[in-house]
């Protein structure tokens, strides 16, 4: 039997010592250091300037503070990546917002690769002549990419079978069938006078179901009113 090839991340950035960072603990960890269902490589964007002292971003331009990443520099270093054909990532605040639904597309990908900016952003040039996705992780400015990469590595690594224990639990979270997932609880049955609720321990599974379903209604609607609008009529 032919081996199956790990799911390949590759991430640009200015700061590879930024990674692995939350990636490399836990399921997610043990999954790319002893399992490998998943690979890791960083790319430094710095080896890829022509300027002796390592210069990678230029003035804006028509005037403005800050820098941009240069075109010609972020080129070079998604040029220099081989193998199959990924979907090219850029974490951006002015990005598109990650949803599952992307990650689950990404996910069936051969892997992805990782643009992470910095300063004012990168040339827009080099992102449409590379065909990058522009992806944002919320209405939020970082001063940086990677920890908005993690976020959308990590939402596409934990799909990857094998690498979570229970494909049950992936079908019943947040943002499967447009809904937000319902409240948890655990022992102790009491804690600081705060019961579980009742229906969780009558061992009645319809009726366990029908709650969980309710909760996750009301959560949404009360929540994500824009989740609750765009769900389909019943």
């Amino acid at each position: 039997m032919t081996p199956v090839a790990p799911y390949a991340v590759t991430v640009l950035t200015m700061f590879p010592e930024a990674f692995p960072g939350p990636l490399g603990v836990s399921l997610i960890g043990t999954a790319w250091r002893e399992r490998n269902l998943w690979s890791l490589e960083t790319v430094d964007i710095r080896d890829f300037s022509t300027d002796k002292r390592g210069f990678l971003d230029d003035t804006p331009a028509g005037g403005g503070p800050g820098a941009v990443l240069k075109a010609d520099v972020v080129a070079r270093a998604v040029d220099s990546l081989t193998g199959p054909k990924r979907p090219l990532l850029y974490m951006s605040a002015r990005g598109r917002p990650l949803t599952q639904a992307r990650v689950k597309d990404w996910a069936k990908a051969d892997g992805i690769v990782v643009l992470c900016g910095r300063f004012e952003g990168v040339d827009q040039r080099v992102l449409d002549a590379r065909g990058f996705q522009e992806v944002a992780v919320g209405d939020a400015v970082l001063a940086g990419g990677e920890a908005a990469a993690m976020v959308a590595i990590e939402a596409c690594v934990r799909l990857i079978p094998g690498v979570l224990g229970s494909g049950e639990s992936l079908s019943s979270e947040s943002f499967e069938d447009g809904l937000l997932e319902h409240p948890q609880y655990t022992r102790p049955r009491t804690f600081e006078g705060l019961e579980i609720p009742e229906v969780l321990l009558s061992g009645d599974h319809k009726k366990v179901e029908r709650w969980r379903q309710e909760q996750r209604e009301t959560t949404t609607r009360e929540r994500r009113p824009d989740l609750w609008a765009a769900r389909p009529a019943k």
